[in-house]
């Protein structure tokens, strides 16, 4: 009896602790996609969205600019739910390094070294497949294939397989307003950009916060992102790529 007792008090208290573990990883799951005050974050589930780059026109002219994108988009009756630059670029407003574009590679990959944020080692590449699966890799990991639908590469990577980049450091005064791009286990991409300057370490963590085990820096203060929903209109710049999300 004493035997049959305790089994059933064990049970119990193993049923109350899954409870509670169980309300612990929905409560988790809620709070990773709170915004942090400092970032306007956009979660794209790409079941229900499309996540697509956006160069030139199909007159070959560069669309630059989230504005040019929503008219463009809009005369063929698509909406424009969010955007934002999508990488570093050239003079002529040619992508830095690799860049498909609806399986078309359209620019190379650089693997070379130089100064600036983009060499910064490693950077990497952000890419989603024909399958709608996103992943971001370092560039040395990248392999290329006739699944990867879209691709931009930029650097440095924010955060790598879980880890924050080494070179960062936490009390870094190099300040400035920064953009990026996560894929959380889920599959769902997060675009952050900072609303004031902030440094790289600050950046990463909060994409290591949300769960992002590889995150990518896209630019610095140039930086704009177009989310109406939110209330955050920039559409004004003169870029490269430019990833948009449409219905």
């Amino acid at each position: 009896m004493l035997t049959t007792k305790m089994t059933k008090k064990r049970t119990f208290l193993l049923l109350i602790l899954i409870s509670l573990i169980s309300v612990g990883f929905i409560v988790q799951s809620k709070t990773t996609k709170i915004d942090d005050e400092r970032f306007i974050s956009y979660f794209v589930n790409q079941k229900k969205l499309n996540v697509e780059f956006y160069w030139k026109n199909e007159n070959g002219e560069n669309i630059k600019n989230a504005e040019n994108l929503k008219l463009w988009l809009k005369s063929q009756k698509r909406e424009l739910l969010f955007a934002t630059n999508g990488g570093m670029y050239k003079k002529d407003n040619s992508p830095q390094g690799l860049y498909v574009e609806n399986k078309i590679k359209k620019n190379e990959i650089d693997t070379t070294n130089g100064n600036g944020n983009f060499y910064l080692k490693p950077n990497g590449i952000f890419y989603i497949t024909t399958d709608k699966i996103a992943n971001i890799c370092v560039t040395n990991e990248f392999v290329y294939n006739n699944k990867i639908k879209y691709a931009t590469q930029s650097g440095p990577m924010l955060v790598i397989n879980g880890k924050i980049h080494s070179a960062f450091n936490e009390n870094s005064t190099n300040l400035n307003i920064r953009n990026g791009v996560g894929v959380l286990p889920n599959n769902e991409i997060v675009f952050v950009m900072s609303k004031n300057e902030i440094n790289f370490y600050e950046f990463a963590e909060y994409f290591k916060t949300l769960g992002c085990k590889n995150a990518l820096y896209l630019d610095g203060f140039v930086s704009r992102t177009y989310l109406p929903e939110k209330k955050w209109m920039q559409s004004d710049g003169n870029f490269g790529v430019l990833i948009g999300v449409t219905k």
